[in-house]
Formats: structure tokens, sequence, C-alpha cells
């Protein structure tokens, strides 16, 4: 897919308030180990089987359903769906995920979208869709951690060029949100200091013609 802008973002847009609201929220639930695809369930793997996640990805994270979460956020994917040219169709968010990323921990290279739509028969909202676009926010101040950069990669959308790595600086000031095709790479790098958290919202349509 051809695209002009591969992601679009909006820098300190929601309100610091909301941004440690979330965060505080987030701390109150119950953390579980983050998985990726093909993993299940992080409460029955063994030991193996987390050594193995955790060197693709090592993170804990809740999840969320709150609808004055979604208020804030939804109107900017909204907004950058029209400002970057997608015009993507997507008629529903799945649930937030509330990550925390301390030192040492990373989501190493990965998309969003899947190679088919979800196969959920009861799950009327989701059932036959796929992830169209992801909203990434910050919540912590980038005084309070060091590394934990996010980071995207072009390649996969133009195979004549070359790795082409780009670290998203636009979104470091807290309240920061990037927005980009759920098809478009990119990676968290280690932590290298403190603690990072962030909200992660997939939004999802039906498949592109």
């Amino acid at each position: 897919m051809n695209l002009t802008n591969y992601y679009w973002y909006f820098q300190s847009a929601i309100p610091e308030r909301i941004c440690d609201d979330i965060v505080r929220y987030g701390k109150s639930l119950q953390d579980q180990l983050a998985t990726t695809g093909g993993y299940g369930d992080p409460k029955k793997l063994n030991q193996k089987q987390v050594k193995d996640l955790k060197k693709k990805r090592d993170s804990d994270i809740v999840w969320m359903n709150d609808r004055w979460i979604y208020k804030e956020i939804q109107p900017y994917v909204h907004q950058a769906n029209q400002s970057a040219g997608w015009n993507f169709q997507w008629d529903f968010s799945e649930s937030c995920q509330f990550t925390k990323y301390n030192k040492g921990q990373y989501y190493d290279w990965h998309c969003d979208g899947w190679d088919k739509p979800y196969n959920k028969p009861d799950e009327p909202n989701s059932h036959g869709k796929i992830r169209k676009l992801s909203v990434t926010v910050t919540l912590s101040d980038p005084k309070d951690y060091k590394g934990g950069e996010l980071e995207f990669d072009f390649r996969n959308l133009d195979p004549d060029k070359k790795r082409n790595i780009v670290k998203c600086k636009d979104i470091l000031p807290k309240g920061s949100l990037v927005v980009f095709p759920g098809f478009v790479w990119h990676r968290v790098c280690p932590v290298k200091k403190g603690s990072r958290h962030s909200l992660v919202i997939w939004n999802l349509g039906w498949p592109f013609k």
C-alpha cells in the first residue's frame, strides 16, 4: 500500500491529569506478563515458553475497557485517519492495553495486524475484522526514564528501500500520541533507566479490498 504518511502524531495532546489518572488506575489493577501471537494465556506458560517469549517481548500489561479512556483518545484516531490521508474504514476499538516497561524491558520488531481477520463468532464487534489503526499514548514524563524509544521500520512498505528505521521522538512529551496503520513494523527499545508507561489501542475494521 502506497502511503504519503506512515504515522501521524499529536504532541502533548492528552492532559497530564488524565495521563496520571490512567497510570494510577493501571497500577491499581492486577498486571500480567505481556504475550505475543501464538503464546496464549500467560498463566499457562511453562518456564521455557516464558524464556522464549521474553526474547521477543518483555513487559507487564493491564487491560482496560473504560469509556472515559476511549473518549479521550478515539477523537485523535479519527483526526489522524483523515489528516494523514488514510481514510481507513474502522468502527470498533479493542481493549486498551496499559503497559509498564521497567529497566531492561522491551518489545522487539513486530506489526499489530494479523494475517487473517479475527474468527470470533461470539464477538460480533470484532469477528471478521482486522486491526487497521494502532495508537500509542505516552503516559510518562521523559525525565522519569531513559531508553524505551518507539521506533518504526518502513522498509516493508517500499521493497526498493533499504532498512529505514525512524525514532518517533515526536511523542516523547507526556500526553503525546501517535497513530499508525496496523501493518507498519515497530518496536519499543529496552528501557535503560526508570519506568515507561504507555497505553495502546487497536482499532478494527473490515479487511481491505
